[in-house]
C-alpha cells in the first residue's frame, strides 16, 4: 500500500507530477471550451440577425395591411361608423407595426401574455379571427394554385391495335 502522506494531488497544470497525457487532455479541453463558446456566440449572432430580419418582414406586412385599411376607409362615406372603425384599426395596426420593429421577440411575447391576462376575451377573439384569416388565406392559395394549372389535353380515342380485326373496330358515328 502507498502512504497517503506521500500523495500530492495535481491541482495546477504547472505541477511537475503532471503527465504529458494529462497536459494534452487539459489543452484539448480548453480548446474545445473556447471553440464551443465561439460557436455559441456565432449562433447567437446569426439567430439575432434572422430574428431581426423576420421582424422587419412582419412589420412591413402589418404596415401594408394598415395602409390598405386606410385606403379603404378613405373610400367610405366620411364620418360613417365603418369609416371610423377602419381608421381606428388602421391606426392600431400602424402602432403595432412600429412596436414590432422596436421590440425583440421576448418583449413581444411578454406584452402578448400581459394583454391576454388583462383582456382574455379580446385575446381569444383575436386568436379566433387570426385562425379564420389564416384558413381563408390558405384556402385561397390552394384554390389559386389549382386554377393556375395547365389544362389537361383530352385523351385521344383509343386506336385499334394492328392485331384487332377490322370488323371489330368501332367507327365514329356521324350525327
Amino acid at each position: 500500500m502507498t502512504d497517503p502522506s506521500q500523495y500530492t494531488p495535481n491541482t495546477s497544470p504547472d505541477t511537475p507530477n503532471t503527465s504529458p497525457a494529462e497536459s494534452a487532455a487539459r489543452e484539448m479541453r480548453d480548446d474545445l471550451r473556447t471553440k464551443a463558446r465561439n460557436t455559441a456566440d456565432e449562433i447567437k449572432q446569426r439567430a439575432s440577425g434572422f430574428e431581426e430580419e423576420q421582424r422587419g418582414h412582419m412589420a412591413d406586412e402589418v404596415s401594408d395591411v394598415s395602409n390598405a385599411l386606410r385606403k379603404a376607409a378613405e373610400e367610405m362615406r366620411s364620418g360613417s361608423p365603418q369609416e371610423r372603425t377602419m381608421s381606428q384599426i388602421a391606426s392600431t395596426l400602424a402602432d403595432a407595426s412600429d412596436s414590432i420593429r422596436d421590440k425583440d421577440l421576448g418583449e413581444m411575447a411578454g406584452g402578448l401574455s400581459d394583454f391576454a391576462r388583462r383582456n382574455p376575451m379580446a385575446y381569444l377573439g383575436g386568436a379566433a379571427l387570426l385562425g379564420f384569416a389564416a384558413t381563408r388565406f390558405a384556402k385561397a392559395g390552394a384554390n389559386n394554385a389549382s386554377t393556375n394549372t395547365a389544362p389537361q389535353p383530352a385523351s385521344a380515342p383509343a386506336a385499334a391495335s394492328p392485331a384487332t380485326p377490322a370488323y371489330h373496330r368501332q367507327e365514329p358515328e356521324n350525327i
